[in-house]
């Protein structure tokens, strides 16, 4: 048997140029003698521009121009009003842009963008999200165009009937990204050749390609996007945002190479957040804790430019066993920024609150919060009947309990001033594809260069790929190169939903073996211009799966509980989980207990609040708005469960980015609860809220 790169430690490929500062990102592109940009957020959370004085800013050195509603140049069409800049007087929201300064130094541009006035015609504001808003409608579908509502069986009634019930509600604040690197763009328009290029952070350089043409009214090929090194994303760098397309009006108006590198202050506003979510989960059981009956109804907010609505309720159509069972949707268009994709979305918010109901089930039954999850396992994935192509929940909790010393009944214990709990919960993420291409060249010096247009967001795809395209070669991985994060490459989707590397992998897979074909067929030295072959997965990957395919995980968490200062301590946590092969175990490791993590910050820290007032996020900077730092995280080890699954894509693998923060926060939760005896449903459990369930 021949050794394969896949399931092995590598080093990764790009870790040189990052250690030794030479990997460039988006604003490093600024060239010299080139321009730079900032945008003039609206200070009103409703209403219209009347008037622009640009004067103080024009007059003050070193700016070349400001462009406003009144003078910028008109957009084509886009499918995405968020993108729609400067061009109406209409505020939708406070945060949107209404004037770009462009200056030759990022300090000049501040300085202007500071000296423009803005005068505005108010209208009336509302951003608070209530259970009981008037405006809250059901959409048809929520992201990811699942069906909002989902009936079966007669749930209320069965709800009724149920010898044991619980029925919580639930609140999960908005969220914010903040990504290390903040959205940026170079863009440089080469006049004669009217040929667009742009340096841009964005997690997928093919959407920002499209977007561009059509808002400039230019044929794709002639506009170049470059995504080369991105300093992280988590779903706000999913789809084009607005710096992108200001950085290239800016471009093409002036002629100067334009960078435009946003604020983090600025980011909250413009870029898209989690949407608060309200939850109630109701549950039905018989004294041994079979589940009966199920319901969660989400509610949420959209903004009034474009409709997202959080499928905050969709994690419960794939975990539990019930009959009769409702899922449910409403939201309510509000003057706020649109939501957007933040990591794991849907799945961290819903599976926050359905797994706090279950622990909350276990305590009113006294059955083991492990033995009432296994004892609702289902056959099939409940919503649609279809069976699993693999399901490894109950492995990883039974081995996540083993390894973490899970007992039952899980006594809370002080600690001197400290009270000490544990809780556990599960998590699901789906598996996700989506067809891509790749060429794969082999040189005549042995070497071979892969070509794919993908995107590492800091997740380690270029050495994951390497790793595959090794693999499918049977070459030793240091004789691979891959390229990628340039639109001149084969066309490839974006990194997002967790679906790179099954959607990038599986068009380098078969690029590779067909170059392996070719090349056994080959017979002497490799011609000067060496062999390629390329392939293209839109009839593998695109085939609709007649199996649920989602990935499993239980995380396992001990706090402690300060009861003088009601602050709370993650003393350590575990996850375990199924996620098909394990095609690199060191940055499998990074992603899992990345994404954990993350959880803590939701669990703990993590708030934002919009201002009733100004309609703005009060927390729009990371000295307000609190991430998790090396002091927050303690001991968290992260393992998995080899599983062989045939019915996912030639590597065997399902994605791991995002199901690391997904049942973190309930873990912790369900911890804080069984330390203090006290249940708190709002999140983030910070020492105000402890402190008032102590008593």
């Amino acid at each position: 048997m021949r050794p394969t790169a896949l399931g092995t430690p590598a080093e990764r490929a790009e870790g040189r140029q990052k250690i030794t500062g030479t990997a460039r990102y988006a604003a490093d592109h600024a060239p010299e003698g080139g321009a730079h940009a900032r945008a003039v957020p609206a200070t009103v959370a409703s209403g219209r521009v009347t008037a622009i004085d640009t004067g103080a800013a024009r007059a003050l050195p070193g700016v070349i121009d400001v462009l406003t509603p009144y003078n910028a140049p008109r957009l084509g069409p886009s499918d995405d009003p968020t993108l729609q800049v400067l061009q109406d007087t209409a505020v939708p929201h406070r945060g949107w842009y209404v004037a770009l300064v462009i200056a030759r130094s990022p300090e000049a541009a501040r300085a202007a963008a500071a000296a423009v006035r803005v005068t505005y015609e108010s209208a009336h504001h509302d951003v608070v999200l209530r259970a009981d808003h008037p405006g809250l409608y059901t959409p048809e579908t929520v992201n990811g165009g699942h069906p909002a509502h989902r009936e079966q069986g007669d749930p209320e009634a069965a709800l009724t009937a149920a010898p044991v019930r619980v029925d919580c509600s639930y609140e999960v604040p908005p969220l914010h990204n903040h990504p290390m690197e903040p959205h940026a763009a170079t863009a440089v328009w080469d006049a004669g050749r009217e040929h667009l290029t742009v340096y841009d952070s964005s997690q997928g350089a093919g959407l920002v390609r499209s977007a561009l043409a059509s808002l400039l009214r230019l044929p794709e090929e002639r506009v170049t996007v470059v995504s080369e090194h991105v300093g992280g994303g988590f779903g706000c760098k999913g789809t084009p945002r607005p710096h992108v397309v200001l950085a290239a009006m800016a471009a093409r108006h002036t002629g100067f190479a334009v960078t435009l590198a946003l604020p983090r202050r600025q980011l909250p506003a413009t870029v898209g957040h989690r949407a608060p979510t309200l939850h109630r989960v109701r549950l039905g059981a018989r004294p041994d804790g079979t589940l009966t009956a199920f319901a969660h109804e989400v509610t949420t907010h959209t903004s009034r430019v474009r409709e997202f609505v959080e499928q905050a309720a969709v994690p419960g159509r794939v975990m539990y066993a019930a009959a009769d069972r409702l899922t449910t949707h409403r939201a309510v268009a509000l003057d706020v920024p649109t939501p957007s994709w933040m990591r794991a979305p849907g799945e961290a918010p819903g599976m926050y609150a359905l797994e706090s109901a279950m622990d909350e089930l276990a305590d009113a039954l006294g059955i083991d919060p492990i033995e009432l999850r296994i004892r609702n396992e289902p056959a099939k994935e409940p919503d649609s009947g279809r069976p699993f192509s693999s399901r490894h929940l109950v492995e990883c909790l039974r081995e996540g309990a083993e390894r973490f010393g899970w007992t039952h009944p899980r006594a809370a214990r002080r600690d001197g001033p400290y009270l000490v709990g544990r809780g556990v919960a599960a998590a699901t993420y789906p598996y996700l594809v989506t067809p891509s291409t790749a060429r794969a060249h082999a040189r005549p010096d042995g070497t071979c260069v892969v070509e794919v247009n993908a995107t590492d967001i800091g997740t380690g795809a270029r050495t994951v790929l390497t790793q595959v395209a090794a693999d499918a070669l049977g070459v030793p991985v240091r004789s691979v190169t891959v390229a990628i994060g340039h639109t001149g490459l084969p066309q490839a989707t974006g990194a997002g939903g967790s679906a790179g590397t099954a959607s990038w992998g599986w068009a380098v897979h078969d690029a590779c073996t067909a170059l392996l074909a070719r090349t056994e067929r080959h017979h002497g030295p490799l011609p000067a211009a060496g062999l390629s072959a390329s392939a293209d997965t839109a009839q593998s990957a695109g085939q609709k799966s007649p199996y649920a395919r989602h990935a499993f995980g239980a995380h396992f968490a001990e706090v402690q509980v300060d009861t003088v200062t009601g602050e709370v301590r993650v003393r350590r946590m575990l996850g375990v989980f199924a996620a098909g092969r394990i095609l690199s175990p060191v940055l499998a490791r990074s992603q899992f207990v990345g994404g954990m993590a993350m959880g803590i910050g939701m669990a703990l820290t993590e708030n934002s609040t919009l201002d009733p007032v100004h309609g703005d996020f009060v927390e729009s900077d990371l000295a307000a708005y609190h991430v998790p730092v090396h002091a927050d995280v303690p001991d968290i080890e992260a393992h998995w469960i080899d599983e062989h699954d045939k019915h996912l894509n030639p590597m065997g693998s399902k994605g791991i980015g995002e199901i690391g923060i997904v049942g973190a926060a309930a873990a912790i939760g369900n911890a804080v609860s069984n330390a203090t005896g006290r249940r708190l449903r709002t999140l983030p459990l910070t020492p105000d809220r402890v402190l008032a369930a102590l008593g």
